[in-house]
């Protein structure tokens, strides 16, 4: 892990923002386990949204819940409105437009890379 948090926590954290990609009626929503593949998560979470408007109002969802963990949510991509990050420490999100998810494929790329030795 990259930061304090448990195993647990990560857990209830991941599950946390799922839950809140749902309610903003997110699709295709993939949580993806990059422990020992990726220095600087432990999980990613990708979802798609129709709109910018869409991404923008998921992406407030996730620093509303960054803030109730007391870390900062450093949200990159506002100004295109087309791949946002959000960094909740060991999860991180990635929300897209679906055009966009098509083209860069990070779940294929992520979910077929192989554990560091």
């Amino acid at each position: 892990m990259t930061t304090q948090q448990t195993a647990e926590e990560i857990e209830a954290l991941t599950q946390q923002v799922v839950a809140a990609l749902e309610d903003k009626k997110a699709s295709d929503i993939l949580v993806i386990d990059v422990r020992g593949r990726c220095p600087w998560a432990d999980r990613f979470v990708l979802a798609s949204g129709k709109t910018g408007r869409q991404l923008n109002a998921m992406a407030q969802s996730m620093s509303e819940i960054a803030h109730q963990h007391r870390m900062p949510a450093r949200i990159e991509g506002l100004e295109a409105m087309e791949w946002l990050v959000v960094d909740l420490q060991d999860v991180v999100v990635h929300l897209f437009i679906p055009e966009v998810r098509a083209s860069f494929q990070l779940e294929q790329l992520w979910t077929r890379a192989k554990p560091a030795a």
